[in-house]
C-alpha cells in the first residue's frame, strides 16, 4: 500500500489568506508512505507542517526528493523540525540539472544573511544524493523512485514512485507542448495516481484572462493534464501547483471543469489523503 498526503499544493509563492483556507496556501510538499519508508516529494513551505507531524515519530528516517530548486520547492527545509534533531536520518535527492548541487543550493539559502542557522549546524544526519536522468533509485523494501527530466526553466524532474505493484507519478513544474511529453507519459503509464502541474486554466495560459499569457513560464493546464492522463492510462488525476492568484472558488471551478473531461480527477488541497492498495 502507498499512503499519499498533501501538505502543500500551491505554486510560485505561498498564498495565505481568507480566500485560500479550504485549498491551502503552502507551496509544494507531498508525503508518501510505503510500509515503513517515508518518501517526501519537494520541500516547499508545506514541509514545515509535515515536520511538525513527524516530530511525534522520533527517530525519523525519510527520503526527500526535490523536483528542482526554485524557491517554492525548497523554502520549507530551513523550518523542517526533524532536520534539527540528532538521531534523525535524512536522505536528500536532487538531479544533476543545475550549476550548483542540491547541497550547495540548500546551504546557500541558510547562509548569512538569509537565515540564522547554517545547514551544517542542523543536528540530523543528512546525506545528499544526485541522480542521472532516467535513473531508478532503490530505497529498499521494494520501494523505487524513477526520475525523468521535464520541461521547465532551469530544469526539473518528475518522479514515479513504485511499491508492491502500486505507483504514484509526480510531475509538477512542467509545460506541455504541441506534442505530448514522452517523459511525462512514461512516468504516468498506468499510474494509480498521477499528480500533474495544473497551475493555469487554458484561458490564463493563453492570456485571455489575467492580462498576460503564461506561455513559456514552465507550467501547464488541467486540460493538458487530462490529455496526458488518458494517453498514459493513469487511473486518477490530481491537479497540483495551483496558481497563487486562484482562490478556493477558482480552484474548485478548475476541478469541476476537469471532471467534465475526466471524472476521476481531484484538485489537490492540504490534508488530502489517498490510500492506494
Amino acid at each position: 500500500m502507498i499512503l499519499v498526503k498533501f501538505w502543500g499544493v500551491r505554486g510560485s509563492i505561498p498564498s495565505p489568506g481568507a480566500g485560500t483556507v479550504r485549498i491551502g496556501g503552502n507551496t509544494a510538499c507531498v508525503e508518501a508512505r510505503c510500509g515503513d519508508k517515508i518518501v517526501v516529494l519537494d520541500g516547499g513551505t508545506g514541509l514545515r507542517r509535515l515536520g511538525d507531524a513527524l516530530l511525534k515519530e522520533q527517530p525519523v528516517q525519510a527520503s526527500v526528493f526535490f523536483s528542482h530548486v526554485h524557491w517554492d520547492h525548497i523554502q520549507g527545509f530551513p523550518f523542517f523540525g526533524p532536520a534539527f534533531i540528532p538521531g534523525n536520518k535524512l536522505d536528500l535527492y536532487g538531479g544533476l540539472n543545475v550549476n550548483a548541487t542540491l547541497a550547495e543550493t540548500l546551504a546557500g539559502q541558510q547562509n548569512f544573511p538569509n537565515f540564522p542557522v547554517t545547514l551544517e549546524k542542523m543536528g540530523a544526519n543528512i546525506h545528499f544524493h544526485e541522480f542521472e536522468d532516467g535513473q531508478v533509485v532503490d530505497l529498499g523494501d521494494g520501494v523505487t523512485v524513477r526520475a525523468l527530466s521535464l520541461r521547465h526553466p532551469n530544469g526539473c524532474y518528475g518522479y514515479r514512485l513504485e511499491h508492491e505493484g502500486k505507483s504514484v507519478c509526480y510531475c509538477t513544474d512542467t509545460e506541455h507542448g504541441a506534442e505530448p511529453d514522452k517523459n511525462v507519459v512514461e512516468l504516468a503509464k498506468n499510474a494509480d495516481l498521477f499528480i500533474y502541474d495544473s497551475q493555469y486554466t487554458p484561458e490564463e495560459y493563453e492570456g485571455t484572462v489575467g492580462g498576460m499569457p503564461r506561455i513559456g513560464w514552465g507550467h501547464s493546464t488541467f486540460v493538458e493534464g487530462v490529455k496526458l492522463a488518458k494517453l498514459a492510462g493513469a487511473k486518477r488525476l490530481v491537479l497540483f501547483h495551483h496558481d497563487p492568484n486562484q482562490d478556493d472558488a477558482a480552484v474548485l471551478e478548475k476541478e469541476r471543469r476537469a471532471r467534465e473531461l475526466m471524472p476521476a480527477t481531484d484538485a489537490a488541497y492540504e490534508g488530502l489523503v489517498y490510500h492506494i492498495s
